[in-house]
């Protein structure tokens, strides 16, 4: 696709439907394509806002398949500026064709029966012992025990077979505290509400942060990690069979809530439109449960801190699939906002010199040349010269490598084998720029690795 325009392009109508919807809001908004050596492309930002003015919640993934991208968030789509005559519509059907075995069938027609009890309907046929204690159906309390008799810290070890259960998270002895750890220290050890929203680019230590913090201050924390199918029924609780009974089992939040502990919302900005049922529980005025009739409020120390890779704005780049805009009302109930980058150099050589101790790693060398290369890469990022990031965390996973392997380029190439070639190709390259001592290792043919036929131990299939 060299030429500016193509004599044909097959799509479906779906996809006809998508480019027609956008051209006039990316005309509107002056973007002209692009001329690479791959063919015309368009940034993914102005296409993403294209698309949500045309109605879409997202661009289709037809736009972003890997053989279409040219560059960090920048793909080929001369499609969007083709003229109508260079078409060929198909219209795809969705289902399997008649006969075959993943055929839908006509299923038999049920007779009639009595409508299907919701959970709460069905709740208030259970004897009293089941759902709540004789109590009324409205009862305002600090600190409630949600099942009969049943305090949170047992209705575990119920679940769990009578194993003890412990919310204060294990002390981590290679952890350095760094950045907003002191804040964040004061905010938890005062013990008054405070809603926390920490922001930042992947595997800088954000919930580690958190976890420390607690374990440091010896305080309970709940962790929740959000999905998209993260919904009001995980977060709250809901009805569960237990040994037999039909009984309510609080979700993470009210569990949080009752104990006065920590409750760490992780990836926050994976969630969607559901996790709203948050709204007064970021308040900190408690929460109606209407499956059980009861209103919980928060023990004294309890807070919510939130971590996540964006703003709750998406991610225009499309790094962080997934993510979603989270509305601004949501948002809004957090003080305070934390945006948390990679340690500086000298307190990234603390982190690992502390795990390479760990790991009887005795190289001061490598540990610095990985750092000056960490922060290499990562000034090339916010350059655009490259289109992926080494993290901590994978500085600490190569410290890891080195410690098993015992040769420094295996471990690298073994830690960002991750990426896709050119890329992996490009990190390697720099780390021998930075160490003059290390070499790429030279790749192994696939023939010549191959078993002989005269092996014994060969594979005889």
């Amino acid at each position: 696709m060299n030429s500016m325009k193509t004599a044909s392009y097959n799509v479906t109508t779906s996809q006809h439907q998508f480019i027609t919807a956008v051209r006039s809001h990316l005309a509107a908004n002056g973007i002209t394509p692009k001329t690479t050596s791959n063919g015309q492309s368009v940034p993914f930002s102005p296409l993403f806002k294209a698309a949500h003015k045309a109605g879409y919640a997202a661009v289709p993934a037809w736009c972003m398949s890997a053989d279409r991208k040219v560059g960090r968030g920048v793909y080929v789509l001369p499609e969007l500026f083709a003229d109508d005559a260079d078409f060929t519509i198909t219209e795809v059907k969705r289902g399997r064709k008649p006969g075959s075995k993943t055929a839908k069938t006509a299923k038999p027609v049920k007779a009639k029966s009595a409508p299907q009890q919701t959970e709460e309907e069905y709740a208030m046929t259970l004897p009293a012992s089941d759902v709540t204690a004789d109590a009324p159906r409205v009862e305002e309390c600090s600190a409630v025990a949600l099942t009969s008799g049943t305090d949170s810290a047992e209705l575990a070890r119920t679940i769990t077979q009578g194993e003890s259960e412990t919310f204060v998270p294990a002390a981590d002895e290679n952890y350095i505290p760094w950045g907003y750890h002191a804040e964040i220290k004061s905010i938890i050890k005062s013990k008054r509400f405070c809603p926390v929203f920490i922001t930042g680019l992947s595997g800088n230590g954000k919930t580690t942060m958190v976890e420390q913090v607690c374990a440091s201050l010896k305080r309970e924390c709940v962790r929740v990690n959000f999905t998209a199918a993260t919904d009001e029924d995980e977060l709250l609780g809901g009805f569960r069979l237990i040994n037999g009974e039909t009984r309510f089992v609080p979700g993470p939040v009210l569990v949080a809530m009752e104990r006065g502990a920590v409750l760490l919302l992780d990836e926050i900005d994976l969630g969607g439109h559901l996790i709203m049922c948050l709204q007064s529980v970021l308040e900190g005025k408690g929460k109606f449960i209407p499956k059980i009739g009861k209103y919980v409020r928060p023990a004294p120390g309890f807070t919510v801190v939130a971590t996540a890779n964006t703003k709750g704005k998406g991610s225009d780049d499309g790094r962080f699939a997934g993510t979603n805009i989270l509305n601004e009302a949501f948002l809004d109930r957090f003080a305070f906002t934390y945006e948390q980058d990679y340690a500086d150099p000298k307190v990234e050589k603390r982190i690992l010199k502390k795990v390479a101790d760990s790991l009887g790693v005795n190289d001061d060398a490598f540990l610095d040349n990985l750092v000056t290369w960490g922060d290499i890469i990562r000034k090339s990022f916010k350059q655009q010269v490259v289109s992926e990031l080494v993290t901590t965390r994978r500085l600490r996973d190569i410290v890891f490598a080195y410690s098993v392997f015992g040769d420094k380029m295996t471990a690298i190439e073994r830690c960002v084998s991750r990426f896709d070639p050119t890329t992996k190709e490009a990190f390697t390259q720099m780390y021998t720029k930075v160490d003059a001592d290390a070499q790429p290792k030279p790749q192994q043919d696939a023939a010549a690795a191959a078993p002989k036929a005269n092996d014994p131990n060969a594979c005889p299939f």
